[in-house]
């Protein structure tokens, strides 16, 4: 089998005639310019759609990274199109097919039918590719026709790498024939190994504890390598599912890529998973990278972004010394499908690869079925009118996913004993996004795209260790949130404008009052102003004062538990990193309880003030839900020049 052959160095375009590479104008004879495509994290998105908003987009899709992709061949002498893993699952479309069509004997993946349609030419496993069990990622690779490689998941461990009964072949070497300068063809043989986290046995335990077992990375690429080239590798790509993360190797790295590139015999490392671009201003100043020479550990590397966000590209100019090849030279880059311009709007740079779409369109109908049928039922209304000024159902139900989510990822492991609390923000609640924007699900079925209005952002589940001392001054720089009200006052303004929602962190699993009267302890920024401020009193646990040296387990999100927001207890106490998106888990939720009654339980309020009254501003559409929060008298005063509607809490 040859490599796509084309010998044009100009190729037509909508601006007229497009440069090829230089490495392609100045191969010579006994040289030769490949082309490393690739894709990375593309968590089942071949539609440019969102199906939790269920409405398109312009900012993912395999259907638009393919146009890209076929550019790039039409312009090439020698292209492989090479995919990095987590294909599987990531959004409602693999939801579908896992939870409710199923898949049998024979059956195809909608992502392996595009994929095939693309004509890739190689995958490797990512860690998502094992959330709905082994039986059903090797049903659904079955269809594939392409390799699919990793060489540290194994059936059964043996005393050396090499001597393991890996998952799926450890590696794939392509017998090819490559088109050198002068047009005359060459056999080349090229290597492709793959590998993902070995924390996918902590991430996927219920599903993979007693099938399979991970190796470390670097161990497995310095077993198998050596093996490659003696069965004639010319050149071998590693195909990493596994972030840029320390230079140095240390045991069980789950961000392996550049001690990876680092093995002697890899010529270029396709890199994924941290859902980042490589190379971009990301890594300007990342120790073992280098950005503008496009090298990860000192090799040629790429991060091609996620959900088909960018095509990976890597450029080699490769050398024939008798009878095998060298990297001469080599050049990277992403190639995004969209720009976000100044005013956050997004223009597309490129349009739908036709025969993807069509080839996934019956799938993709069936899925937008899906979404808008009922996962379940809630028999309380979901709503974050009051979110910001009373506990809420809407932060509720979020708190309730992440700590059913958290106890069960725990079970068994050091923590497990540990009491487990959960931090949840409202994010709709007006502010900027005007006295629409707020979450309002009515009492009965629940949609997965209903899930949209809970939670906005595609975060991942989290936990962190903190102390008793950390709980208090977390929700110390929530308390931020409201202005400084002096007893007695009158109509006060309560909410503090210059202060996200997305940071006002409600703590369950624990009870607590907040007094306005004193100052906020954090200015906005997280950073301490008033270091004797005690906003939050009445902090208990299990019906006690709240221990400060006590530890606790919080379950929250990727954004807050690497110090988002600057809260304290974040930044470096992260114990679990979950593989799951904190919409999944919600929906998952849902699903596992069929009914869900999220009323908020009212474990915070704000210290009676006598004779003391506040004013808000919330949604009109909250008016109704006004007499059901508890333990608090909210009445309508009016409608601001904005549109939001006014109403007056009496302390």
């Amino acid at each position: 089998m040859s490599l796509r052959l084309n010998r044009r160095h100009f190729i037509a375009g909508s601006a007229g005639l497009i440069a090829m590479h230089p490495f392609s104008a100045r191969a010579a004879g006994n040289q030769a310019h490949l082309r490393l495509m690739e894709t990375t994290d593309l968590h089942v998105h071949v539609f440019p759609y969102d199906y939790y908003s269920d409405r398109p987009v312009d900012t993912v899709g395999l259907s638009r990274t393919a146009s890209i992709i076929e550019g790039v061949r039409a312009e090439s002498t020698n292209s492989l199109l090479l995919d990095n893993g987590d294909f599987l699952q990531g959004n409602p479309m693999g939801d579908y097919i896992a939870y409710e069509r199923g898949m049998k004997e024979g059956d195809m993946h909608p992502i392996i039918t595009a994929m095939n349609t693309l004509g890739f030419d190689a995958s490797t496993l990512g860690n998502h590719e094992f959330n709905y069990g082994v039986s059903f990622l090797m049903k659904s690779v079955a269809g594939a026709a392409f390799p699919i490689v990793s060489a540290n998941v194994v059936k059964e461990m043996a005393g050396s790498p090499t001597e393991d009964t890996t998952l799926v072949p450890p590696y794939a070497i392509l017998d090819r024939e490559i088109t050198d300068g002068n047009g005359d063809t060459h056999p080349i043989k090229i290597g492709l190994i793959g590998f993902v986290p070995p924390q996918i046995m902590n991430w996927d335990r219920r599903h993979l504890e007693g099938n399979v077992q991970a190796r470390d990375i670097i161990e497995s690429a310095r077993a198998y390598v050596p093996q490659m080239k003696e069965q004639g590798a010319d050149i071998i790509v590693a195909l990493c599912h596994s972030g840029i993360g320390e230079a140095k190797a240390s045991d069980g790295m789950e961000n392996a890529a550049i001690p990876l590139a680092a093995v002697d015999g890899i010529d270029a490392i396709l890199s994924g998973h941290s859902h980042l671009v490589f190379p971009s201003s990301n890594y300007d100043e990342w120790k073992g990278v280098d950005t503008a020479a496009g090298t990860i550990g000192g090799k040629p590397g790429v991060m091609g972004g996620f959900w088909g966000s960018h095509m990976g590209l890597v450029d080699l100019l490769i050398e024939r010394d008798r009878n095998s090849w060298r990297v001469l030279s080599h050049t990277s880059e992403a190639r995004p499908i969209s720009r976000r311009e100044e005013d956050r709007s997004i223009t597309p740079l490129v349009e739908d690869y036709a025969p993807v779409l069509a080839a996934v369109q019956q799938d993709h109908d069936e899925t937008l079925n899906y979404v808008r049928t009922a996962v379940g039922k809630t028999a309380a209304p979901l709503h974050s009118y009051f979110a910001l000024v009373a506990d809420d159902p809407s932060v509720q139900i979020v708190s309730n996913a992440q700590m059913w989510y958290i106890k069960d990822q725990l079970t068994g492991t050091e923590y497990a004993d540990l009491p487990l609390l959960s931090a949840a923000a409202p994010f709709k609640a007006g502010g900027r996004g005007g006295p629409e924007y707020y979450t309002d699900v009515p009492v009965g079925d629940v949609a997965i795209k209903n899930v949209a209005d809970l939670y906005l952002y595609p975060n991942t589940v989290r936990a962190v260790k903190v102390t008793g001392a950390q709980v208090k001054n977390w929700l110390e720089r929530s308390a931020g949130m409201f202005n400084q009200v002096e007893a007695g006052a009158t109509d006060a303004v309560l909410l503090n404008p210059d202060f996200p929602s997305y940071n006002f962190d409600v703590i369950d699993g624990v009870t607590y009052q907040i007094d306005l009267s004193q100052p906020s302890k954090f200015d906005r920024e997280g950073e301490v102003i008033n270091p004797d401020a005690n906003r939050i009193i009445d902090l208990q646990f299990d019906g006690q004062p709240i221990d400060p040296d006590q530890e606790f387990i919080i379950a929250t999100n990727n954004y807050r538990a690497t110090g988002g927001g600057n809260f304290p207890g974040t930044g470096d106490t992260i114990i679990f990193e979950g593989p799951d998106t904190n919409r999944d888990v919600i929906v998952r939720y849902i699903v596992d309880q069929g009914t869900v009654d999220p009323k908020a339980d009212a474990n915070w309020s704000f210290k009676p003030m006598e004779g003391t009254s506040m004013i808000f501003e919330t949604g009109p559409a909250g008016a109704a839900y006004a007499d059901s929060v508890e333990g608090m008298s909210i009445t309508p005063v009016g409608t601001s020049d904005s549109g939001f509607a006014q109403f007056r809490i009496e302390m």
